[in-house]
């Protein structure tokens, strides 16, 4: 996972180079919520089909924003060019989330005693799960786009990765993975 936030993140070369990433990591995310989301509700294959196709297409979408805006306006300032594209990643992860999870919240979750017998179902509890889920993956993914971010900023000016320019994706790559 971590490879992929990264590679969404590299500078623009080519649409390719920036369509594909965003595409893999989004299938990755709305796939990773679909199976990991609650499971007490029917729905059927077309309905959950056509929910992962538009949380990826959306999420991708969104995630693409910057590098587009960057290469049509030109703009090169730190805060547009390394702050912009960490904000619209988080708001494209939380979409993600909430779009493959949106029925958990419409449908409700199965509600259980002790025993694991189920008492009902809730749509206040299936809310509540998906906004904490959210609140989960958006923390999870500013941080694992951010913090590399900070750190290129501070350590670009050191005499090290002036002599060795190359080196200084080798630790935004490491960033993103730890």
């Amino acid at each position: 996972m971590a490879p992929t936030v990264f590679l969404s993140m590299t500078p623009l070369k080519g649409i390719k180079s920036v369509i594909l990433p965003q595409v893999f990591l989004c299938a990755y995310m709305a796939a990773f919520n679909s199976i990991n989301g609650n499971r007490s509700y029917t729905c059927k294959p077309l309905e959950r089909s056509l929910l992962m196709a538009g949380a990826v297409a959306s999420s991708t979408f969104l995630g693409v924003i910057p590098q587009f805006v960057q290469k049509k306006y030109g703009l090169t300032g730190p805060w547009i060019k390394r702050i912009l594209p960490v904000v619209f990643l988080v708001q494209a992860s939380g979409m993600n989330v909430y779009m493959s999870r949106s029925l958990e919240s419409i449908k409700g979750i199965a509600v259980m005693d002790k025993e694991g017998n189920v008492l009902g179902h809730s749509r206040i509890a299936g809310t509540k799960a998906v906004r904490e889920t959210l609140a989960s993956r958006i923390v999870l993914f500013g941080t694992s786009a951010l913090i590399p971010e900070v750190f290129t900023y501070f350590f670009k000016r050191t005499q090290f990765f002036r002599k060795n320019p190359g080196s200084l994706w080798i630790l935004k790559l490491s960033c993103t993975v730890l």
